[in-house]
């Protein structure tokens, strides 16, 4: 009599899926025959799980077998019962085990060798600090960089080898790979590796091509053109696709990555998308108020100081700062105004401010008084 196909895997009849993938592979793992030594035994085990796994990691065959019991299923898997030809869930063999297990997969026991393509390989990625003006930042600019790189040699088109210097590897007459097969528990098991003397290219260099001396690429400095968009910062990175190393055996090439560090400015200090600058007034302009020149990134401005003005007093300029990259619009420039003491008075400099000392004091007596005065009314 069957047993159960719950039971053979050791799980509950309400498992998962997940959980019914994960038993399956924890008893494969134990139960396969290449890893036991008692293949016979291990054989039947191995093909039992296997057996339940088929039925139970399919929801259709699943549902059957729960409504009807194994009779359900047997119409499945024909009149002698389960086979390997029945089983369809190799893949989940594969990744348990890798196709390379013991020098093949468990896809080649049944359906024979898949051949592996000797694959292109992508180039590597280059870097390249390019330090740029805060104006060049804030409007945009052309730079044009030097960059050495590995490239394809022109004489020989990459493949390393002079003229006529190819031929056919001889182990592998040309395919690249090697079979061997022997007898297991399952039938002739064949494996597939990537040739050693060819390295999978199923050709060998008899000369080498003398620009390269056999590598296929040769380094080549090279100018390129590089755009600047309005609003870059320090750290921001530029793309350039297809400017990095040539790639092998027909890979595309690598990217050109530009990384961009802002200078500082002698008068402008930036803070994300504003700006901010200093400028500097006199001790008139302060009190009397004025109208001031100040520098911004696109020229001279005037700006009003109101009488009274304190020194660090900022003043804004709308519109007037670093374009945003991603967006529209510029960020604000803001003046910083730095009341200037006088320095090096004449005698009748100083008797002008202490003059105004003295009427400021008296200002500011007669203020502290009628404070008092309030304070005793109150």
């Amino acid at each position: 009599m069957k047993r159960d196909y719950y039971e053979i895997l050791g799980i509950d009849k309400n498992a998962s899926q997940e959980e019914i993938k994960k038993a399956y592979r924890r008893l494969a793992k134990k139960y396969h025959p290449d890893i036991n030594l008692d293949k016979k035994e291990t054989g039947e085990k191995f093909k039992e799980i296997s057996e339940a796994y088929e039925v139970l990691a399919d929801p259709d065959k699943r549902s059957n077998y729960d409504r009807f019991g194994h009779a359900a299923v047997q119409d499945a898997f024909g009149r002698g019962g389960f086979s390997w030809g029945d089983f369809t869930h190799f893949g989940d063999i594969e990744d348990l085990f890798g196709r390379d297990f013991f020098g093949g997969g468990i896809f080649d026991i049944f359906f024979g060798p898949k051949k592996e393509r000797y694959r292109p390989t992508r180039g590597a990625d280059l870097r390249y600090d390019l330090d740029i003006a805060l104006e060049d930042a804030a409007f945009g600019t052309t730079k044009e960089v030097e960059i050495s790189r590995m490239v394809i040699c022109d004489s020989c088109d990459g493949s390393g080898a002079g003229p006529g210097g190819l031929k056919a590897c001889s182990d592998c007459h040309g395919t690249g790979q090697i079979s061997q097969s022997r007898r297991t528990a399952f039938g002739m098991f064949t494996s597939v590796t990537t040739c050693n003397k060819c390295r999978g290219n199923g050709k060998i260099i008899e000369s080498l091509c003398t620009t390269c001396h056999g590598d296929g690429k040769v380094r080549r400095t090279r100018k390129i053109s590089v755009k600047i968009p309005p609003g870059v910062d320090t750290g921001s990175r530029l793309r350039i696709v297809g400017e990095g190393e040539a790639g092998t055996r027909g890979g595309s090439a690598g990217d050109l990555y530009i990384i961009v560090d802002v200078k500082p400015h002698e008068i402008f200090r930036r803070e994300g998308n504003d700006v901010i600058c200093e400028v500097p007034i006199s001790f008139t302009q302060a009190a009397l108020g004025a109208e001031v020149e100040a520098p911004t990134l696109k020229g001279k401005t005037k700006i009003k100081i109101p009488q009274s003005t304190q020194t660090g007093t900022l003043f804004s300029l709308k519109g007037m700062g670093i374009p945003h990259l991603s967006r529209r619009g510029n960020g604000d420039q803001h003046v910083k105004v730095v009341v200037k003491t006088p320095t090096n008075l004449g005698k009748e400099q100083k008797e002008l401010l202490l003059k105004l000392g003295d009427e400021s004091e008296k200002s500011t007596g007669i203020l502290k008084r009628r404070m008092k005065t309030n304070k005793k009314n109150k």
